[in-house]
């Protein structure tokens, strides 16, 4: 089997056309790692990825101002069970704050949509605003 895929890294401007883009850019990255490498790219995968890449674009485009970096990368794709790993960073040095769930809000479910794939609890780490 060929070498892990190479990580993808993006980066755009902040504007809301970006969403889209990232999207784009995810399952462009997913479809490439599944004919060039081998890796079991499931539709699920695809469309959830999507789903947690439009989320995380979307939250860094409505709560940081400026630059935002997705880095995809995928882990285990010499297993039957690969996983991608989703890092969006914009420029806010703060963690998003997470929310008890609460089905009668509306809106702010963003964090909660992109935590139920993962099955665990954010581990994210306050970073440094990008250059």
């Amino acid at each position: 089997m060929p070498a892990e895929p190479a990580a993808a890294v993006a980066e755009f401007d902040g504007d809301p056309g970006c969403i889209a883009v990232a999207r784009h850019e995810a399952a462009r990255f997913l479809t490439r790692a599944r004919a060039e490498h081998g890796v079991a790219v499931s539709a699920r995968a695809l469309d959830l990825t999507r789903l947690v890449v439009s989320e995380m674009v979307t939250n860094a485009c409505k709560y940081a101002p400026g630059p935002i970096r997705m880095d995809l990368r995928i882990t285990g794709a010499r297993t039957e069970e690969p996983r991608i790993e989703i890092s969006v960073r914009d420029s806010l040095p703060l963690p998003p704050v997470i929310r008890a769930a609460e089905p009668r809000r509306v809106g702010q479910h963003g964090l909660e949509i992109v935590l139920a794939p993962a099955g665990r609890p954010s581990r994210r780490q306050p970073t440094e605003p990008p250059s």
